[in-house]
């Protein structure tokens, strides 16, 4: 008898803001193929990743809990470090196989070197791609660290294949991808068991690689903005090819996709291709306040879709808020596996993508070093929330109503001093959490490591 559980897959891109589609408002862009998974499936306009930096909120995707009760935290003052996913922290992966799910990556891991927090020590039969947090698009080779102030890191060739160190140089790293998901699903496809595949693309991270061809479509627009452009259009045919495959194999009807970004865009100036004091401003957060590494929406706010065609009606457009830390649970859900064996943080939209119910408010929260915030309903609080155009926090309490004011430019701290209490302790309680949390469980050094390009 054949197995009926659906296929899963999840596409994550990196550092792309919350505009950056054409489905979410971009009218600069073409994103033909996530544009008509949006129309045929259900696409979100308040889903928010768990971090603002690329590490732990892959960490939040993966085990469907908060970064820190996950066991990675970004920590920047002095140097970068960040911890390696714990061997102790189960992943969709590993969950997934224990269901006997055959499960496959392709693309950017992040999320550690040593071998006890590598992809294959985490439930994934398959692996392709790089472990640090950024390379170079067509030699594959990790550069950042290499002229900075202070000890520098040596460039690094970064490809692997099943923990096997491979080379495709001059082979452009999305495309890449994208070939290698499909050998993945043709040979998954032989078996009667379903798969996972997890396609963690790295655009449009720097440094801004893209082919011709891609730049060709958008030369009217501004070099910035158009190899950004570039670079979400090759993620978009590599989608395709993606969907195309599934299509050929009739699989298409009873998978579960899920899109989303791991962070906002980025500003930072390490794009080899500029000047130090010529920040990168190519992405967009869709006028939200914030970039990467801040905590308010335009760091933390992002693109996200999901299609099931067996069981997602089309053309739905949800504003429940939701985050990156409920696919796992979701999925759970969806092949009938009680998540409650688990610690997760994260809360099933299942009845909600299929049935259309109402999810049941709860307060998310976010931490960055010294930022933490909460949103409830249609109150977000930020603590000593952080731009990075500035050298200090704009204010030490910031309340919006995200719903009248997406873009937080309006502070209600004094004039709603009841909310902001409430909201305060929220936010201040679970910190504490966080804090004690790490320090009992999280603090050894087995799960430390200098992080190659950890944001």
């Amino acid at each position: 008898m054949a197995d009926s559980r659906p296929n899963v897959i999840v596409y994550l891109t990196d550092d792309q803001g919350y505009g950056d589609l054409s489905c979410m408002g971009a009218t600069d862009f073409k994103t033909p193929t996530l544009d008509r998974m949006a129309k045929d499936g259900v696409r979100f306009t308040d889903w928010y990743s768990n971090s603002p930096v690329c590490s732990p909120s892959r960490a939040a995707l993966l085990s469907g809990r908060y970064p820190g009760n996950a066991g990675v935290r970004a920590i920047l003052r002095g140097h970068r470090t960040a911890t390696g996913l714990p061997a102790s922290t189960p992943t969709l992966a590993t969950m997934l196989k224990k269901e006997g799910y055959q499960t496959a990556l392709t693309g950017k891991w992040h999320l550690g070197l040593a071998e006890q927090s590598r992809p294959g020590a985490h439930g994934f039969d398959k692996t392709f791609g790089f472990m640090a947090g950024c390379i170079d698009f067509y030699s594959h080779i990790y550069y950042w660290g290499a002229n900075r102030p202070g000890p520098s890191l040596n460039p690094t060739h970064d490809l692997w294949e099943d923990n096997e160190e491979i080379w495709r140089n001059g082979e452009y790293f999305t495309e890449l991808i994208a070939k290698k998901a499909v050998e993945y699903i043709r040979e998954m496809a032989k078996s009667d068991k379903p798969f996972f595949l997890y396609v963690p693309f790295n655009a449009p991270h720097y440094p801004m690689h893209a082919p011709q061809e891609y730049m060709d479509r958008f030369a009217d627009l501004p070099w910035d903005r158009q190899v950004m452009a570039a670079m979400i259009s090759a993620v978009d045919d590599a989608i395709a090819v993606i969907k195309n495959e599934l299509e050929r194999l009739g699989l298409t009807e009873n998978t579960l996709s899920v899109f989303t970004s791991d962070n906002g865009p980025s500003r930072e100036s390490r794009n080899w291709l500029d000047g130090a004091q010529d920040p990168y401003y190519g992405g967009t957060s869709g006028g939200l306040k914030g970039h990467k590494f801040s905590l308010f929406d335009g760091g933390v706010k992002e693109p996200a879709i999901m299609h099931w065609p067996a069981k997602i009606p089309a053309g739905q457009v949800s504003d429940q808020p939701v985050a990156s830390m409920d696919i796992v649970p979701t999925v759970l859900d969806a092949i009938g596996v009680d998540a409650s064996q688990y610690e997760i943080d994260g809360e099933s939209m299942l009845s909600h993508v299929v049935s259309g119910d109402d999810l049941a408010e709860r307060p998310i929260f976010w931490e960055m070093e010294g930022q933490t915030a909460v949103r409830k309903g249609k109150w977000k609080l930020v603590l000593d929330g952080q731009l990075v155009e500035d050298d200090e926090p704009i204010a030490p309490v910031h309340l919006s109503d995200v719903e009248s004011d997406p873009a937080e430019s309006i502070n209600l701290a004094d004039s709603e001093p009841e909310i902001t209490a409430e909201l305060k302790a929220l936010a201040e309680n679970w910190r504490a959490g966080i804090e004690k949390r790490w320090e009992d469980d999280y603090s050894s050094e087995d799960y430390e490591y200098v992080a190659h390009g950890m944001v």
